[in-house]
């Protein structure tokens, strides 16, 4: 059996690199704490809370809370509303579904999209590990899905990591790609994850269809999602760049970028997509962070908590 290929910075990863990922967590609050509340706090709503919880602490009431949770008699002593946290508030099931195709394995900018994906699943996934909570997942690609259940435990954490990370150097341009790797993937989570659970999909923001649609939104029904659809800038425009050959699997193709209305037409249907994703994300009622391989992963991720902080302006 041959070796697998080295890691190469930007074009593969390695599971040394996602364990390192564990450092830039403290780059980004991507998850509430005691007193300091994220922007994503939305991607946990109140589902689990007041149920039989064990209660965890009171803090200073904070827009977004849920009123039924004030606790009066610390409002009353305080003259300050005060709100109860509950242990399920951090301690709760995340299942990251990462894809690794064939259709990832490409960028024209710092990182291949395949690596961007296994990035933002690994900071991700400390992430949570870090806010006490359950951390499993699947790695899904051509003709691969690889489980592990959410556990509150490190070594689940690098389990995931260690599989995303030899799918991501076992993918090559030759790869059959499997239609319907995503659909097994939100079917899978439907069967595992219970009410309150968040689900993160990263994926390919090409994946978009009517069927996947249906699949989301019966999972949004009982689980927090949060979606990241990868993309490159040529998923968006085609460079101006004369006589273009794309060969695949003995297939040919050639573009004339040079003709305006097919760089037109590509952008249409690339903004056609985009849109797509911004309705169902609003529809759903969900969060939607696309990442882009233009910029850096975390930088892109700043960007965006930022943009959703109160008081913010453009």
């Amino acid at each position: 059996m041959p070796a697998a290929p080295l890691a190469e910075p930007g074009i593969r990863t390695s599971l040394s690199e996602l364990i390192d990922m564990r450092h830039r967590v403290r780059e980004i609050q991507l998850f509430s704490r005691p007193g300091q509340r994220s922007p994503l706090v939305g991607l946990h709503l109140s589902k689990l809370r007041g149920r039989g919880v064990d209660f965890d602490q009171v803090r200073v009431y904070q827009a977004g809370d849920d009123v039924r949770n004030i606790d009066w008699r610390v409002t009353a002593r305080t003259q300050e509303p005060h709100t109860k946290l509950f242990h399920e508030e951090r301690e709760r099931p995340i299942f990251i579904m990462v894809e690794q195709s064939q259709r990832l394995f490409f960028s024209s900018g710092l990182t291949f999209k395949s690596v961007l994906a296994a990035q933002a699943a690994a900071l991700f996934g400390w992430a949570a590990l870090g806010h006490n909570d359950r951390i499993g997942g699947l790695v899904f690609g051509d003709n691969e899905h690889y489980e592990v259940k959410p556990r509150r435990s490190k070594q689940s954490l690098l389990q995931l990591l260690n599989r995303l990370a030899k799918v991501n150097q076992s993918l090559h341009p030759e790869a059959v790609p499997q239609a319907d790797s995503l659909s097994l993937a939100l079917r899978r989570a439907r069967e595992v994850l219970r009410p309150g659970s968040l689900a993160i999909v990263i994926c390919d923001e090409r994946a978009l269809s009517e069927g996947i649609e249906q699949h989301l939104s019966m999972l949004s029904r009982h689980c927090d999602v949060l979606l990241m659809p990868v993309s490159d800038p040529l998923d968006h425009a085609l460079p101006a760049a004369g006589l273009l050959r794309f060969g695949q699997r003995g297939a040919q193709l050639e573009l004339d970028t040079l003709d305006s209305n097919l760089r037109q037409a590509y952008r249409q249907q690339a903004e056609a997509r985009i849109e797509r994703w911004e309705l169902l994300a609003q529809k759903l009622r969900v969060v939607l962070m696309p990442l882009s391989t233009q910029s850096e992963m975390v930088e892109q991720l700043r960007e965006y908590l930022n943009a959703q902080r109160p008081g913010h302006r453009k």
